[in-house]
């Protein structure tokens, strides 16, 4: 054989050599990624509402899947809650031994994160593959144009990357992430409320009972009025003072000058005072900001515009929380961040809180707490919260936080559906019930009626009959009467914080709000360039023409103070039941 045959010899057995050592690679890659989804069903996510042979196929789904998006890196964003840890900590990791697509999930906080999904929107430029943002910014998002709507992902762009097994009717949340175009514009990732804590155990006691109903004339129990909180945040803090030789106090909140202020009205307060109209889940056409909507279109906030947000009802709401926080709660109180003053009512001085999220729940666990028996259970229960003075049935009851996962336009298809697969992947049922375990801000139907749920049912002192009632729809995320999130809510905690600093009187406070949210309106109308139901103010008349109108905003009660009135904590966990 010539040196030329030779030479072709060689480089016919070197190709056919190098394509069977690719093929053994494929192969063996493609091995690698199954045997890391049984890796991961088999060791980490035990727990599952699906059989093992179903959730090892959904995951080994996810790495066929991920195969023309292997070698990826992606940046996805989510605020500092201990359920986006675990995603970020664990899921992350799981994805990227399973499909090959590097995840950096960062946490960052809340503020941090709305304005750079702020950033990204204004700018088009890819800060983020993905965010989980809340659903409160439902209103921007399906107004925007900015936003690629799940729908679209799964129906259009991400046919092939979208999980058969996704099984959207099994979330809890879509209601608070569909625009009312009826488009899904986010996928729920996390969901919490904020309900009523009380010390069941203090609560319980017959010679702290027989001294309440001698001085209030009824009984104590869980308060269905603010009347009823009122009367147990004074009888605690003034009347018992002290059990077990340490101080107590009848109530506790925040009120440092900070944008979490801003949270704890917004959040629903001035709805579970009375101030919105009937409707769910939120107020028609007056939501709970106080915002008046007209054929889609916000016509105003202030009263002189047919809006509520200096209604009574609202000066009412600020008058109790300043009244409580500054009468009833520890002095501490006052310069405390939402962040702080959560875990506050776990160190055992803490009678009640009328205003608890229940992402807190985690952190009131702990046996060594002096609110947690020996055995594990809690001396503490969550329940419906009670209702103000101006409240009426079918109105919203609270506030539930509903963290969602949000693509932009601005990010390149090929990361956006890399980022897409991943958002799935937090949400699958493989992995769902464990997450939900961890962080506690269930998403799923099925993981809520789970058996393992029904056995952590007494440890998690209501979490649990909350989540599986009906009336968990009454409590609800801010809607879509606000057309721009982020530059509305930061109005709110730079007026109310003047009332907390004593620099205001509520009343003047919130028409300086009023005024506020009426401005940045206009200004919204006029600059923004919004796809669809952009604000289009009311002309400014006469507040007593709208205050006499059916509906918000109401006038002004001849008593805002009734009878107190409580109920059992087994009755009430019944009215759950009895939700419509």
């Amino acid at each position: 054989m010539n040196n030329k045959k030779k030479r072709a010899h060689i480089q016919l057995l070197a190709s056919v050599m190098s394509v069977t050592i690719m093929a053994l690679s494929l192969n063996v890659s493609a091995e690698q990624y199954s045997w890391a989804a049984e890796k991961w069903a088999d060791q980490r996510f035990k727990r599952s509402t699906l059989t093992k042979s179903e959730q090892v196929a959904e995951l080994k789904w996810f790495a066929a899947a991920a195969k023309p998006l292997r070698d990826m890196k992606i940046n996805v964003a989510s605020e500092s809650l201990a359920t986006h840890q675990y995603e970020s900590n664990v899921l992350a990791e799981a994805f990227e031994e399973i499909t090959g697509i590097t995840v950096n999930h960062e946490v960052i906080p809340e503020g941090d994160l709305v304005n750079t999904l702020q950033k990204q929107m204004q700018t088009d430029q890819n800060i983020y593959d993905a965010y989980v943002n809340d659903s409160d910014l439902i209103g921007t998002h399906f107004r925007s144009g900015k936003v690629v709507p799940i729908d679209h992902l799964m129906r259009v762009e991400g046919g092939d990357y979208t999980l058969p097994t996704l099984d959207l009717d099994d979330f809890i949340g879509l209601a608070f992430t569909t625009g009312p175009d009826g488009i899904l514009y986010q996928l729920p990732t996390q969901q919490f409320a904020n309900l009523y804590w009380y010390r069941a155990d203090w609560f319980e006691r017959p010679d702290l009972q027989k001294r309440f109903k001698e001085a209030y004339g009824y009984e104590l129990d869980v308060p269905r009025n603010w009347s009823a909180y009122e009367d147990i945040a004074e009888f605690f803090t003034e009347d018992v003072q002290e059990i077990d030789g340490e101080p107590v106090y009848g109530h506790m909140d925040y009120g440092k000058f900070h944008p979490s202020l801003g949270w704890r009205f917004h959040d629903a307060w001035f709805s579970m005072a009375g101030g919105g109209d009937k409707g769910l889940p939120n107020g028609v056409p007056v939501d709970e900001w106080g915002i008046r909507v007209e054929d889609c279109r916000p016509v105003g906030a202030g009263v002189d515009r047919g809006g509520a947000t200096n209604a009574p009802a609202a000066v009412y709401a600020t008058k109790k929380y300043i009244h409580w926080l500054e009468s009833y709660a520890p002095e501490e109180a006052k310069d405390m961040t939402f962040s702080e003053a959560g875990s506050v009512p776990g160190q055992g001085h803490i009678a009640q809180q009328i205003f608890w999220y229940t992402t807190f729940t985690g952190s009131m666990l702990d046996k060594r707490l002096p609110v947690v028996n020996a055995d594990g259970t809690p001396k503490w229960r969550m329940a419906p919260s009670p209702r103000g003075a101006y409240w009426k049935d079918g109105m919203k009851l609270g506030y539930q936080d509903v963290g969602a996962w949000t693509f932009l336009s601005s990010t390149p298809k090929k990361r956006r559906l890399a980022a897409w697969l991943y958002a799935q992947f937090t949400v699958a049922k493989s992995v769902s019930l464990e997450k939900t375990l961890e962080g506690l801000t269930p998403i799923r139907e099925s993981d809520i009626n789970s058996d393992v749920m029904t056995e952590m049912a007494p440890r998690l002192g209501g979490l649990v009959e909350f989540y599986r009632s009906p009336a968990r729809n009454e409590w609800t995320p801010t809607g879509t009467n606000v057309p721009d999130y982020p530059k509305l809510a930061s109005l709110w905690w730079m007026n109310i914080g003047r009332v907390v600093r004593g620099e205001m009187a509520p009343r003047q406070a919130l028409d300086n709000l009023a005024e506020a949210l009426d401005h940045m309106l206009n200004r919204l109308e006029k600059t923004d360039k919004m796809e669809k139901c952009a604000p289009k103010l009311n002309e400014a008349g006469k507040a007593r023409k709208w205050l006499a109108k059916p509906g918000a905003p109401r006038s002004l009660l001849p008593d805002e103070n009734p009878k107190g009135k409580t109920v059992p904590y087994n009755e009430l966990l019944r009215s759950w039941g009895d939700a419509p």
